[in-house]
């Protein structure tokens, strides 16, 4: 019996994110090759979620290198993990955690860029010593610590972002993403083909309605017409799925990221932030009033951030009118829960949200991402897996999308070679295998 492939070198370097900012790359070597990963970075982020290293210099990019991430990965963590077998995943990512000693778990000494692409590039070293695909080796890793029994495998849904406000586009927008969802769809491929369809014809309507310069895009490359009314999106999309023959086929989700648009000294939501001089104010509950309206009226299954993130009661309020009239929309915790169990926790006792957004970059490591989704699941919870605004090509997620049988992802719009990448590799995945697609809950 050959001996575990142990880490022998870990090489660590800059690159250059979807947004032009500097991001951290891993190339970790075994004696069965090099695996190379990438960490993504969030444009509206989560105040407890686990620190990104920046360098702060203002003579190179603006302040936002990563010189001393990488230089935590060369000098700290690379001496430690030398020599460690790859496939004892648990324990590599213990020792990262030991590294840094931060008592909450962000990783605020070695910075979460310089810890997560370690993990995940071990991940990959570790599919290939057990000769299996990474999904088939994440879903071990899930269910060897999973309470509510063995999940199989599934294609998730993709919930494509095909309209940008908020911080993800310079438009007159505050919601940060309309996102369509191709729930009735039979298969991964006809859902891409479902939805690119209907992007293409969101772009005709737009163009026609508002002219060529409501078809730029934001950076998860949804469009970004300069619009303030956040119903306006849900008009247009509607129209554009109606057009394309998908009505009753598709579902609409909403990430409001309303943490971004809160005034904690005000205590009240600015729905046009960005324009300053026609300011919507409304409080909390009359901010829910026009969420249920909405979900009334339009075909809405997931509603992302509703609130602001230490909001729960009105979190709590929302989801208990949702499930009161019957309508069928998750509540979706990502600022909220920012992807780690004590904050899922705190979730579920004010039972403030459905679902668990899941961004692996808000934890740092492979096995606390894994954690937080199986604790959401044990409570009845669903799971969306995530990329960032600030992207690369690699496609990791798509693959812990699978594994995880979550049935849910987002990646943003089909658009923009670092998003469809992940949508690319899910077209890889179903083309190999006979992996079943869908969430049940919204079939």
């Amino acid at each position: 019996m050959e001996a575990p492939s142990t880490i022998k070198a870990i090489k660590a370097r800059m690159i250059i994110d979807s947004r032009g900012t500097p991001t951290t790359e891993v190339e970790l070597t075994t004696q069965l090759g090099v695996f190379r990963a990438a960490c993504p970075s969030g444009a509206s982020t989560g105040m407890h979620e686990a620190l990104e290293l920046r360098d702060k210099d203002p003579s190179a990019f603006r302040g936002k290198g990563v010189e001393q991430a990488l230089e935590n990965i060369r000098k700290i963590i690379a001496p430690a993990l030398i020599g460690m077998p790859v496939r004892d995943q648990r324990a590599i990512d213990e020792k990262l955690q030991e590294l840094d000693g931060t008592a909450n778990k962000t990783f605020s000494i070695l910075g979460a860029n310089a810890v997560l692409p370690v993990s995940m590039a071990c991940c990959l070293a570790a599919a290939r010593e057990e000769h299996i695909s990474l999904y088939q080796y994440l879903n071990r890793l899930a269910n060897s610590n999973n309470v509510t029994g063995a999940r199989d495998v599934r294609l998730p849904v993709p919930c494509m972002n095909i309209i940008n406000g908020g911080k993800h586009a310079g438009n007159k927008l505050g919601p940060q993403e309309y996102m369509i969802a191709p729930i009735k769809a039979k298969s991964f491929a006809q859902a891409m083909q479902m939805g690119c369809e209907v992007y293409s014809k969101l772009k005709e309507i737009l163009k026609d309605e508002f002219g060529l310069a409501a078809t730029a895009v934001g950076d998860e490359g949804g469009f970004a017409p300069n619009v303030a009314d956040p119903e306006v999106p849900l008009k247009y999309i509607t129209k554009a799925i109606d057009a394309c023959g998908y009505n009753g086929l598709m579902g609409i989700c909403i990430d409001a990221a309303a943490s971004e648009f809160y005034s904690e000294t005000e205590n009240v939501y600015d729905l046009n932030f960005k324009d300053p001089e026609n300011p919507n104010k409304v409080s909390g509950a009359e901010l829910a009033n026009i969420y249920l309206d909405w979900c009334r009226r339009y075909p809405i299954v997931s509603f992302e951030d509703p609130f602001n993130e230490e909001d729960h009661a009105t979190f709590a309020n929302f989801l208990a009118a949702l499930r009161q009239e019957g309508l069928p929309t998750q509540v979706v915790g990502d600022d909220l829960t920012v992807s780690q169990v004590s904050h899922i926790q705190k979730a579920e006792t004010y039972k403030s949200c459905s679902a668990l957004l899941l961004k692996i970059n808000q934890v740092g490591t492979i096995t606390g991402a894994i954690d937080a989704a199986n604790l959401a699941m044990s409570y009845g919870w669903s799971v969306m897996v995530s990329h960032r605004s600030g992207e690369t090509e690699d496609v990791f997620i798509a693959h812990l999308a699978t594994a995880l049988g979550c049935g849910q992802i987002k990646s943003g719009a089909p658009s923009r070679s670092e998003r469809c990448a992940k949508y690319n590799e899910l077209l890889r995945i179903e083309d190999s295998t006979k992996i079943p697609y869908g969430f049940e809950a919204w079939k």
